[in-house]
């Protein structure tokens, strides 16, 4: 039987998504799984197809999902799979890993550094609980990008409101994991400062790392690699070497051979990549040519320490290679350098170009660069001629056969590349080339992922070269333009606001740069990140004023003043109210008759002077119709510039006001004239963070007006909303809040496993958004009488805190839930003692209707004297409101005894979505009608309900 037949369906799901390129949390979220579990499945898979690492795994999943072959070939060529010796080494170094968080395998290029380390984690990775990542660096340019790297190769994304390595160091935190830095020396800088915050913050995360020197990271643990050994008696790794590659291609070696093979060996000191490279040529030129050959550039190595001859071992052997090449192919492989990442011969032929003669007769020079494409075929004989001399490596590639040079021929390439004179224009080529390819991803298909995945590092690699050149700015600004929307759209949110930041700074016209502090900005607002939104509005403004555009200027003043109310909480510095007036002042007198940017003025006005939004730095002292009718006129300035963007800001506003009115439906109304007002705006960073603010309104706009189908179905949007992902708590706090109140159990149990997840894994953070989805869940369990899953989430709301809201709002009505379906409704009533008008600020919003039909029942349960009158003034207050008006019925037909009317309540709370209350319902109405009641709750998950006892 096959590899292949060993996959479970749940393990064929999860690969399905690995190959989808989507992270961990991505596919717990698509399977309703922990992480946890995904990434058991995926250290699995690892285990049954037999590669090294996730993006091979991804590779793989097309072939797996159909009829893969019994014995997969590998996907990885030979001499990256195959180790030969170093028994010792291993033993050493796997020691020093168990004994150390950080060790660095430190040793010159073509030492063999890579090999060990692979070898060593394959043999250590059982050690692990969570596995074992292994992480090439070579693709990174960026010292910056390493967390990228990290989080590519362990599934991870990026958290909204943290950047890529505060997401990754979060999410390792209670890992128990081996994690391969692999070939740091060039990002030196940037492994150390990675590597600080992990190994500070992960304790169970042990690092193995291998660079051309220490990393001088606190506690690291140093090992040099050595040269394989040369020992002509007994075993000589080298030699078993040399002999394992010549086999490999078809030319196996005598025994007798030995003695010559160590004797070449000894020339290249041991060094395995010079030992492969060697070997290659072995089926033209023999050993004795091999040893002719050698001889020759090997006797210009004279001084220096035996390291320094190392290295000079592994140049001598690359340059005697490289000259036996073929004009045409020695041109191939220097251009070829440019590329970062593993290539095709498609992309190689569209870099590559070849003199004014016929194709392929010579190498391109200065004065004798061709302009013409290179024939595919040609280039794809000559990589192949290449890897056959082991100067490449076969990759698996989504787009074909892939091709990669190790990072020490790569750089020996880009060296003749300089050598030549050819530097700048083979470069420039590749800078075209992923301008092309950049403007290529604009249309996202299903394969989009994986094909900006392919091409990303070389981009990123294109724009810091071009980034450094003054006359390739405008290449560097259109490509860090469109590098920046191509991470938004990839999730990668930190890097996207970073490549429009720097767009900004590449920018030859100050209104271009407004424009891409404009786009940052809205990205740091799906980032969570207030204070980068309010530094990126004032900047844009700067910019405007600079291109003599003073209502855009305004119009950017008045956002920033705005950003500071409407997104208070998402401030560390939260911008003083008088600092806010004064942008306001500012931008009422730039703004002219422009109609966006007065649009804007009245929007901060409506924010800033009467506080709709409701800010922790707004006036106290505002006044209910000063405010709707501020945030009425900026809905209507909105409205007229014909952007959906900007009345959707407006309307957020409006919704606000009319929610501190205590206006339960023209809020629910208002919210959903503004999620149909962006469901056609076009995915964007600023439309993107209204419709996320949208949905989440519109779901508790019409959870707090009885509409618990409609409730369900924004929050659904909501949970499977891709920017949220990776906050998995974010993400599903609403739908578990509309679950619990409909009292749907099995929602509520499997969204509360993503839910406590992903909090944990973001570190337990202290959101005021999270606060009513964790009573909610703890009530459930009290339903149930689970007291252990209920006393978890009661120390979960313990970490979250319980402000004013927690006492007066959702926390009395999910207690007086759980009391009521106790039998105890005087402790519900106390619970809810005080008059719904002394807490309004408090209830009034989604809890207000909530906060009185409860109260209601609870009275007349208790046999409160009161009850009646609480009724008719209970009754005008939820008075169109389908589930706290069938309560507050409920609790009428109980006062008089009218059965009747009682299991007409019932009927009414099936038709508005609460099943729980219907079969409530049948339970207090008593006789069969209690059987069924009861029966439904069993079938719900719910204990037996308690009789209601009064005083």
């Amino acid at each position: 039987m096959g590899t292949e037949a060993e996959i479970s369906p749940r393990e064929a799901e999860v690969l399905e998504l690995v190959g989808a390129h989507l992270s961990n949390a991505e596919i717990a979220a698509r399977l309703c799984l922990s992480v946890r579990t995904v990434e058991s499945h995926v250290s699995s898979l690892l285990r049954k197809l037999r590669v090294p690492d996730r993006r091979a795994l991804a590779r793989r999943a097309p072939e797996a999902a159909g009829a893969a072959p019994s014995h997969p070939a590998p996907v990885l060529p030979a001499p990256l799979t195959s180790f030969v010796g170093r028994a010792s080494e291993r033993a050493e170094l796997t020691e020093m890993i168990r004994a150390h968080r950080q060790v660095t395998a430190v040793g010159p290029g073509g030492v063999g550094k890579t090999r060990l380390a692979l070898a060593v984690a394959g043999e250590a990775v059982g050690e692990y609980s969570d596995g074992a990542w292994f992480v090439d660096l070579v693709p990174v340019t960026d010292p910056g990008m390493i967390a990228t790297a990290v989080a590519g190769a362990a599934g991870l994304g990026e958290q909204p409101g943290r950047d890529m390595t505060e997401s990754v160091v979060a999410a390792l935190a209670d890992r128990h994991a081996l994690l391969v830095l692999d070939n740091c020396e060039h990002v030196a800088d940037g492994a150390a400062l990675f590597l600080e915050r992990l190994l500070a913050t992960c304790p169970r995360v042990t690092v193995l790392a291998t660079s051309r020197a220490r990393l001088m990271v606190p506690f690291e643990r140093v090992y040099p690699v050595p040269p394989l050994s040369l020992a002509v008696d007994g075993e000589s790794d080298a030699v078993a070497l040399f002999m394992e590659r010549a086999a490999a291609v078809g030319w196996p070696l005598d025994p007798p051979l030995r003695e010559q093979i160590a004797a070449i060996c000894a020339r290249l000191d041991g060094m395995a990549l010079a030992i492969e490279l060697a070997a290659a040529r072995y089926p033209t030129l023999g050993l004795d040519g091999i040893t002719a050959a050698l001889s020759h550039p090997l006797r210009m190595l004279t001084g220096g320490s035996r390291a320094d001859e190392r290295h000079r071992s592994v140049r001598a052997a690359l340059d005697w290679s490289h000259a036996l090449l073929e004009p045409a192919d020695r041109a191939l492989l220097r251009q070829v350098s440019v590329f970062t990442a593993p290539f095709t011969a498609v992309a190689a032929a569209e870099v590559v170009r070849f003199g004014p003669g016929p194709v392929g007769t010579g190498p391109v020079g200065t004065g004798t660069v061709g302009t013409g494409t290179v024939d595919e075929g040609i280039v794809a004989d000559g990589l192949a001629r290449l890897a056959e001399q082991s100067l490449l490596v076969v990759t698996a590639s989504p787009a074909g056969t892939g091709y990669r040079a190790l990072e020490t021929i790569r750089q020996y390439g880009t060296e003749r590349l300089a050598e030549a004179g050819e530097l700048v224009d083979a470069r420039s080529r590749h800078l075209r080339w992923c301008l092309a390819q950049a403007a290529g991803l604009t249309v996202v298909r299903a394969d989009w992922r994986a094909r900006f995945d392919l091409v990303a590092d070389d981009l990123r690699a294109a724009l810091a070269w071009a980034a450094d050149r003054p006359e390739r700015r405008a290449d560097a600004y259109e490509l860090a333009r469109h590098l920046a929307e191509l991470t938004f759209t990839r999730h990668l949110t930190g890097e996207s606001q970073r490549r429009y930041e720097q767009a900004a700074e590449l920018a030859g016209d100050p209104a271009d740069r407004a424009s891409m502090l404009r786009q940052a900005a809205a990205v740091a607002g799906c980032r969570t990140i207030g204070d980068d939104m309010y530094r990126l509005r004032r900047a844009a403004a700067d910019a405007a004023r600079d291109s003599g555009d003073g209502a855009g200027a305004a119009a950017d003043l008045a956002t920033a003043a705005t950003v500071a109310f409407r997104f208070s909480t998402t401030f560390v510095r939260l911008p003083p109210r008088e600092e806010a007036l004064a942008l306001v002042r500012e931008a009422r007198e730039r703004a002219g008759d422009d109609p966006a940017a007065r649009a804007a003025v009245a929007l901060a006005e409506a924010g800033v002077l009467t506080d709709a939004f409701g800010a922790a730095q707004g006036p106290s002292e505002n006044e209910v119709p000063e405010t709707i009718a501020r945030a009425e006129h900026a809905v209507d300035l909105a409205r007229r510039t014909g952007d959906p963007l900007a009345e959707s800001a407006a309307l957020d506003a409006l919704i606000g006001a009319q929610s501190w009115a205590g206006d339960t439906f023209a809020a629910a109304g208002t919210a959903r004239r503004r999620v149909a007002l962006l469901s056609s705006v076009p995915i964007s960073p600023a439309g993107t963070h209204e419709l996320v603010d949208a949905l989440a309104m519109v779901t508790e706009a019409g959870l707090g007006a009885g509409d618990v189908p409609g409730a369900r179905r924004w929050a659904r949007r909501l949970a499977g909303h891709p920017s949220l992902a990776e906050v998995g708590h974010r993400a599903t706090c609403r739908l578990l809040m509309v679950d619990a109140l409909a009292g749907d159990v099995a929602e509520v149990l499997t969204g509360s496993v993503r839910f406590l997840d992903a909090w944990r894994r973001a570190g337990s953070p202290a959101l005021s958004i999270l606060r009513p989805a964790a009573a909610g869940v703890a009530m459930i369990h009290g339903l149930r009488d689970d007291r252990r899953a209920r006393r978890e989430w009661q120390e979960v709301l313990e970490r979250l805190g319980t402000p004013p809201e927690g006492t007066y709002g959702y926390g009395a009505v999910f207690d007086a839930l759980l009391l009521l379906h106790r039998g105890r409704a005087p402790e519900a009533l106390e619970r809810m003692a005080p008059e719904a008008g002394q807490v309004w600020k408090w209830v009034t919003w989604i809890w207000h209707h909530w906060y009185v039909a409860l109260r209601t029942e609870a009275a007349v349960l208790a046999g409160s004297p009161g009850a009646r009158d609480r009724l008719a003034e209970a009754r005008t207050v939820v008075a169109g409101n389908p589930v706290a008006g069938a309560i507050v019925e409920r609790a009428g037909a109980l006062l008089d005894g009218d059965r009747e009317a009682l299991l007409a309540t019932a009927d009414a709370f099936g038709a508005a979505g609460c099943r729980y209350q219907s079969a409530r319902t049948m339970v207090l109405a008593g006789g069969p009608h209690a059987e069924r009641g009861e029966a439904v709750l069993a079938g719900l998950g719910f204990a037996p309900m308690t009789p209601a006892r009064s005083r």
